[in-house]
């Protein structure tokens, strides 16, 4: 998969490095992948939700952190929608953001 965009990724972990690590595994998987559907990504992340508009909400270091995703599985690009806290998370609308 392609991911649009690190920087997003790095702006977050810089601020939050106790994240670095999980978010930067995620990454690795997520460019080695190839997800047609959403049930590859539920087969890898049993955790992660699946919620409409090919969005993706995923738990990063044990669910300290929350990552949403939107996924063009035709085209293979993973675009960064939204990291961040639990409160955060909370503050915004996941199938539109």
């Amino acid at each position: 998969m392609r991911v649009i965009a690190l920087k997003t990724l790095r702006d977050f972990w810089e601020a939050h490095e106790d994240a670095e690590q999980a978010l930067k595994a995620w990454y690795q998987e997520a460019l080695h992948s190839r997800w047609a559907e959403p049930n590859d990504i539920k087969l890898r992340y049993p955790s992660a939700d699946i919620i409409r508009g090919n969005r993706i909400v995923f738990n990063i270091k044990g669910n300290t952190y929350r990552l949403i995703v939107k996924i063009h599985y035709n085209t293979g690009v993973v675009y960064i929608r939204f990291v961040g806290t639990h409160a955060e998370y909370d503050k915004v609308n996941a199938e539109t953001i």
